[in-house]
């Protein structure tokens, strides 16, 4: 494998990956998960859920491991949680997407096919944002693998994704939750109640619970921000309230999607400004943090040639064969390879590759994700458990 910068780690898929937690919690409530080759309960999940019957999966976008413990104050609730099997990491990149689909299937990001926020859609010279995907691609060949919630479901467990009415039939959720019955829900508040619900209605059952404004919230205003901070609070209610409720047999798992940083002015190198840096590029994909060139034909050595002069070492820039050889987003599969980009620019320290022109609304916010620093990577993974299980 390529070796990363030392500042970026790549994720041990198959050992300690948001990719894990489902298809553990499945096998704990007695599903024969298949994974591709990688073992269905590398966390030791089902010797931690011994005797839950019901489990419900929490993931907090945005809530990486190092702001939990940078703010235990603002969340007392999350800080007296127990950690299982201690950090999870994020996939490659560290986006929610990516991240939602990865815990979906219990795969790999090169296995299930979402390798970024945006990506091309091959031989159609056009980008695909998946956070507003409807229908094209179709999510069931876009996404083909089947989903840890489809094999829960099949086993006979009550398999219930609760999360936002805006997301409810989108390409993500069918991509990431086929199998589920989809619960929309309207606020925080909502969230448990329905969790609670969903948890209460039948004797063995998952849950998994979604929610989205910390991470727009940290966006918007950055993480070093008080309205991020009252934010968090907000969530740790919502965690209370759900511990508090918990059947005698159940167990609550909470987790994220990512971590995030702050990004200032003087660390944002603006595609569209820097003299050069988009001749040869046909379509520009990814996100600030996690960028995807893919190039005119016969143009990728010199596009790469001069992000790696241009952009130095404020990120790794590599080809995609480099990139994929490094192992970041596991094993890719030969047919999901062309969605990633000819040149691939994952970001180091806290710096971001902006476009202010092509890209102004992302431009403009004041904190990121997508690359593979520990602060991006390190996600929780915390549990309360239920009175009859101690």
């Amino acid at each position: 494998m390529s070796d990363l910068p030392a500042d970026l780690a790549r994720p041990r898929y198959g050992a300690a990956t948001l990719a894990d937690v489902l298809p553990g919690v499945a096998t704990a409530l007695g599903v024969d998960v298949h994974r591709e080759g990688l073992p269905a309960d590398p966390l030791g999940l089902t010797a931690a859920l011994h005797g839950a019957q019901r489990v419900a999966v929490l993931l907090v976008d945005g809530l990486g491991a190092d702001l939990v413990r940078a703010h235990a104050d603002l969340a007392p609730t999350l800080a007296a949680l127990s950690s299982p099997v201690g950090d999870l990491e994020a996939p490659c990149p560290s986006t929610t997407p990516v991240s939602l689909v990865s815990l979906g299937t219990g795969l790999p990001p090169g296995s299930h096919g979402v390798l970024g926020f945006v990506t091309a859609v091959p031989g159609e010279e056009r980008l695909l944002n998946h956070t507003r995907w409807n229908d094209d691609p179709d999510p069931l060949t876009w996404q083909a693998r089947p989903t840890v919630f489809e094999q829960a479901d099949a086993a006979g467990v009550a398999v219930t994704a609760v999360g936002p009415y805006a997301f409810a039939g989108s390409g993500l959720t069918n991509a990431a939750y086929r199998g589920a019955d989809y619960a929309p829900v309207v606020s925080p508040g909502d969230l448990a109640a329905v969790t609670l619900q969903a948890l209460a209605a039948v004797p063995r059952a998952l849950v998994y619970a979604y929610t989205a404004e910390l991470d727009l919230t940290g966006h918007v205003r950055g993480v070093d921000s008080a309205s991020w901070r009252a934010q968090l609070a907000v969530v740790d209610r919502v965690v209370e309230q759900v511990v508090t409720g918990l059947p005698d047999d159940a167990v609550l798992l909470v987790t994220a999607d990512h971590g995030m940083l702050d990004v200032p002015a003087d660390t944002r190198l603006d595609l569209d400004e820097e003299p050069g840096m988009l001749d040869g590029v046909r379509l520009l994909a990814g996100e600030p943090r996690a960028r995807y060139a893919h190039t005119q034909p016969g143009a990728q050595a010199d596009v790469l040639a001069r992000w790696q002069a241009v952009v130095g070492d404020r990120a790794w820039v590599v080809d995609r064969d480099e990139a994929i050889g490094s192992g970041v987003f596991g094993p890719v599969d030969d047919g999901l390879a062309a969605r990633i980009g000819d040149v691939v620019a994952l970001a180091r320290g806290s710096w971001a590759l902006t476009a202010t022109r092509s890209e102004p609304g992302p431009s403009r916010l004041a904190a990121y994700h997508g690359s593979l620093t520990a602060t991006e990577l390190a996600i929780p993974l915390l549990a309360a458990r239920g009175s009859a299980l101690g």
